[in-house]
């Protein structure tokens, strides 16, 4: 379609409540009314009265689709419809990135998550939300610990029973579970129960779950520090053990939407506990041994951050791959591979962290050189465990392992 001469209005994003048309203000549906165009599910776009403007349901998948959507209608007045508010956990968010904020004009009502706090009596700046909208359910689990309060965001009317199974089998069974049915409209229902007990039939697929955290007796303790015990991983002993783990995670530093490179994942312990740090942390695990590879993608989920992305030798993966060079990388095998590091330290950005660990004379020689071309700093470590001994405890010493962490010059 031609768009016609003159400036490009700004995209109009409106959220709508379970309340519908009616909720809205009229500067809002005065807006909505006036556009060329309006994108939205076929259950936004069916609450808004007939008009003059073309109403296209988004189709699915919808981000590839998104940019060509926009450009046919370039330089006419787009509206975009969404649920509560746009910026959480909505459309709103996904166009701010694609065309800028500047290309926007947001009219939020309240979100879910507003609504439901308000229900409860809970605090809405103490209480954490985990979308499973298109996400892994899996990503819940690091946000549990006995007592805490969440929301979990559905992605249909099955997700709550789902939420439930999980919470059992991780050891989460006894947590009060209030899901919310079309929170804010005039079909809002509320039902109750705990994980172990739930019972309740599918309801409304928009819905929201309220969990009040109850750890089962016994049940471990998994923060989100690093460090978790190393019966926490599955595999087949290729594991950087507790102590080392929790000073490397340490070493690499990582901060809020960084990406790792875990070059010889192992069991990806290191990459898993990375991403267990904060939420938006991302990470790739490169490992060549096919096995290990599936052991990491099972690891992932288990301990909730599935979005972990595996991969096979580094070399290989990365021939010719014009991908987002890293914040940080880890190198836990492969050290004296011809080429590896090289690789590593020319794609990792300028003011990133790379972290190597070493328990072989060959491979602590080549920290030696390493630190001499490029400075940083090196440690040995030495873990000693206490384990029985006849009706003694002896001290069992750990393989010693040389670390050096460096930063790139900006």
């Amino acid at each position: 379609m031609n768009a016609p001469a003159g400036p490009t209005p700004p995209i109009l994003v409106a959220g709508v409540g379970a309340d519908g048309w009616f909720g809205l203000g009229e500067r809002v549906r005065a807006a909505i009314t006036a556009c060329d165009v309006l994108f939205g599910s076929p259950r936004q776009l069916a609450l808004v009265p007939g008009g003059p403007g073309e109403r296209i349901p988004w189709p699915s998948p919808l981000l590839p689709a998104l940019p060509g959507l926009l450009a046919a209608w370039e330089g006419r007045r787009i509206g975009v419809l969404a649920s509560g508010d746009p910026m959480f956990f909505g459309i709103g968010v996904t166009l701010a990135r694609l065309v800028g904020p500047e290309a926007l004009e947001v009219h939020p009502q309240p979100s879910s998550a507003s609504l439901a706090c308000a229900r409860l009596g809970w605090p809405v700046a103490a209480t954490p939300v985990v979308s499973a909208v298109a996400r892994r359910l899996e990503s819940v689990l690091p946000e549990l610990a006995d007592g805490r309060r969440l929301l979990v965001l559905s992605e249909d009317e099955h997700t709550p029973k789902s939420l439930a199974e999980l919470l059992c089998a991780c050891g989460f069974g006894g947590s009060a579970l209030t899901v919310f049915d079309q929170l804010g409209g005039p079909a809002e229902a509320r039902r109750d129960g705990t994980a172990a007990g739930w019972h309740h039939a599918p309801g409304d697929p928009l819905n929201l779950v309220a969990v009040r955290c109850v750890a089962d007796p016994g049940a471990p303790r998994r923060t989100r520090l690093p460090g978790l015990a190393d019966t926490a991983f599955t595999g087949d002993g290729q594991l950087t053990k507790s102590e080392v783990r929790a000073l490397t995670v340490t070493a690499l530093a990582p901060a809020p939407g960084e990406l790792l490179w875990d070059v010889g994942g192992g069991s990806g312990s290191i990459a898993i506990e990375w991403c267990r740090t904060e939420s938006t942390c991302r990470a790739v695990a490169f490992e060549r041994v096919a096995a290990r590879r599936e052991q990491i993608a099972v690891n992932s989920a288990a301990l909730g951050v599935p979005g972990v992305v595996v991969r096979g030798e580094l070399t290989a993966e990365l021939a010719g791959d014009d991908g987002p060079d890293p914040d940080a990388i880890f190198v836990g095998g492969g050290l004296t591979q011809p080429g590896l590091f090289d690789l590593c330290w020319r794609r990792l950005r300028p003011g990133g962290r790379l972290v190597a660990n070493a328990v072989t004379a060959e491979s602590e020689a080549f920290l030696l050189e390493s630190r001499a071309r490029h400075g940083g700093a090196l440690r040995k470590f030495q873990i000693y465990r206490g384990e029985p001994l006849g009706g003694f405890t002896a001290w069992r010493p750990q393989l010693p392992v040389a670390q050096w962490s460096v930063t790139k010059p900006g």
